[in-house]
């Protein structure tokens, strides 16, 4: 697990060691244990290395092969990778280690390489004689990488901020992106809030030659097929596939911990460790004093039954506070979640663990959400999308004007739209604003649809996926990756932590993707998963409500850090982006205590104003 960088000249040959110094420094939290510099005229390449596998120097990098014509940076872990090392028995390893198995994987078999990876990765490679560079991405997209092209140069990243730390470039704010980040959080796909700096998609290969990047997927959602499988047989595949997901998971030459905050998947996951482990293992809970948002005594159970080295990390209401500052730094790219997972990747690493498993991903193929029922009753009553809009209006209207929160607000958006399909209404479950409010925030709001497109294509592409499946599709691309993944890294590694994530081995994402709703019905929550693992997960976790692991915003926002959101807020107004008046309606609403302003829109608003701010943009 690290941090990556590189230059490649498009014109004059120079060399920029400074450059690739200023942007691997930038990320040194990525990789405290190590770094690495390669420059000659044509590129520059840097890394920051965080030491998982094979500890020792022959591991760093950048590393080149026995003949020195390519060159090696990647960011990750390929877990699989003692199984594919016993496939290239002509290649001479000096190490121990799965970067350079990737080095002999793509020398072996060329691009493809990336089809027998099982991990999570970003990876770049340089053909000296050929003068091209391979980039790749993992399928769920775990682990980032940007890039830029400029007049000059080609560079490319784990952080936006290493990118903008080269000098080599003037980073200005996207305006287009900004609708896109105030309905969900983040930017999707490949955009950011970076003017002409973009993410390689995940699942997706790139070759940059001849001053030209080509970009083309190696596996997207269509390479799943429905599944016939009947209940019995996919709860034994299911048990079958997490167990070898949580082995795989499990290799490494530091201790591995784990999260565990007493809800099902974390509980799993952690019994699963314990059933693969000869020692016992590091779990890691935090709880809160508030009795409300603490769930340290189910952890204490599952920690119990599987006789982990327990640690529960109490967090105050002053901790946060504090902390602050500490999390709008940590922010490589600004996000309206994710300060839960800066806290607990804090406190796991300062217990001295480098490695931690996370149970994230549960929810998302298991139907854990309440979003999937909903998703799932408004398909169930597409007939009410066929009656003329004339008929829905009143009703639309009625939502609007006595709706008591934001809840209303959303059916009212629902009950508009043309027809009921993926594309159409599972955005709308995901939103933080929604489209009509972005039209009144911003100046220039202009027409963002490459979601609703992009949705569309997927729809087409698995005409069989019914509703659960959809609406796992539907988190993923709204939320999952470029939210819950992204803000797993970029927290974690702002502490030299590593998180693993089984439930998103692909092979396990497929076959639950696979699966009709029947199987996957939750009469109890997750009742597929929990039903398939019966034994390891006592019902009192199981059956017990959903908390989630949530920390009181609503209030913190309007008292105790309501002086520096003021502050943010009334920053972001002045911008010529932004309509002043509209921004500071929805902040004084939203003091005033209305219903209609969740705390998630005022909170979007304060971190992308100080991120801003903090890149000059």
């Amino acid at each position: 697990m690290c941090g990556i960088a590189g230059i490649i000249n498009l014109h004059h040959r120079a060399k920029h060691e400074q450059a690739i110094r200023s942007m691997t420094d930038q990320m040194s939290h990525r990789g405290p244990d190590a770094q690495g510099i390669y420059v000659d005229e044509k590129v520059a390449f840097g890394h920051r290395r965080l030491s998982i596998i094979d500890l020792s120097d022959a591991a760093n990098q950048p590393m080149t092969d026995t003949h020195e014509r390519y060159l090696l940076v990647y960011n990750g872990e390929i877990y699989n990778f003692k199984e594919i090392r016993n496939q290239l028995d002509g290649y001479s390893f000096t190490s121990e280690s799965d970067s350079e198995v990737i080095l002999a994987s793509f020398i072996t078999w060329g691009t493809k390489c990336v089809d027998r990876f099982n991990g999570m990765f970003a990876i770049a490679i340089w053909d000296k004689a050929e003068e091209s560079l391979f980039l790749a991405r993992d399928r769920m997209g775990k682990k980032p990488l940007y890039y830029i092209q400029t007049d000059h140069h080609f560079m490319f990243s784990s952080e936006v901020r290493s990118l903008l730390a080269s000098g080599l470039l003037s980073g200005k704010l996207d305006e287009d992106n900004l609708s896109t980040f105030l309905m969900y959080q983040t930017t999707l796909g490949e955009q950011t809030l970076v003017q002409d700096m973009f993410r390689i998609s995940s699942g997706h290969i790139g070759i940059f030659k001849n001053k030209k990047l080509e970009c083309f997927p190696y596996w997207d959602y269509s390479h799943t097929k429905p599944s016939k499988d009947e209940l019995d047989t996919a709860k034994k595949k299911i048990r079958e596939l997490f167990m070898d997901s949580v082995r795989l998971r499990m290799v490494s030459d530091v201790p591995v911990g784990a999260f565990l905050s007493g809800g099902i998947d974390s509980s799993l996951v952690v019994a699963c460790m314990a059933e693969l482990s000869d020692e016992p293992i590091n779990t890691f809970t935090v709880s809160f004093e508030e009795s409300e948002f603490d769930e340290s005594a189910f952890a204490q159970q599952i920690a119990s039954k599987y006789r982990t080295h327990h640690h529960n990390i109490v967090i105050r209401q002053s901790d946060f506070l504090e902390s602050v500052e500490e999390i709008f730094s940590a922010m490589d790219v600004p996000s309206g979640d994710g300060p839960n997972s800066y806290l607990v990747a804090k406190h796991t690493r300062n217990a001295g663990i480098k490695v931690a498993m996370s149970g994230l991903g549960g929810d998302e193929i298991f139907a854990g959400y309440n979003k999937f029922m909903i998703y799932k009753r408004m398909m169930d009553s597409r007939w009410m999308f066929n009656l003329p809009k004339g008929v829905r209006y009143p009703f639309i209207q009625m939502l609007k004007t006595f709706g008591t929160n934001q809840r209303y607000d959303k059916l009212a958006q629902m009950l508009s739209i043309d027809k009921a399909h993926l594309s159409t209404l599972y955005p709308i479950l995901r939103q933080v604003y929604t489209d009509e409010q972005t039209q009144r925030i911003l100046r220039n709001p202009g027409k963002k649809d490459h979601l609703e497109r992009k949705l569309e294509k997927i729809g087409e592409a698995l005409p069989w996926a019914e509703y659960f499946s959809q609406a796992t599709l539907g988190e993923m691309e709204t939320y999952t990756r470029d939210v819950l993944l992204r803000d797993t890294d970029q927290f974690s590694m702002r502490h030299g932590l590593e998180v693993r994530v089984p439930f998103f081995d692909y092979r396990l994402f497929s076959y639950t993707l696979s699966l009709p709703d029947a199987l996957k019905y939750p009469d109890t929550p997750k009742r597929l998963l929990t039903e398939s693992f019966s034994s390891q997960i006592p019902k009192e976790i199981s059956q017990r409500k959903k908390m989630g692991f949530t920390l009181p915003f609503k209030k913190w926002l309007r008292m105790e850090l309501a002086d520096m959101v003021n502050e943010k807020i009334n920053a972001l107004a002045t911008r010529k982006e932004f309509n002043e008046s509209e921004v500071l309606r929805i902040w004084e609403q939203f003091k005033s205590g209305s219903k209609h302003v969740p705390w998630p829109q005022i909170w979007n608003m304060t971190v992308l104003s100080d991120w801003i701010h903090r890149n000059d943009l």
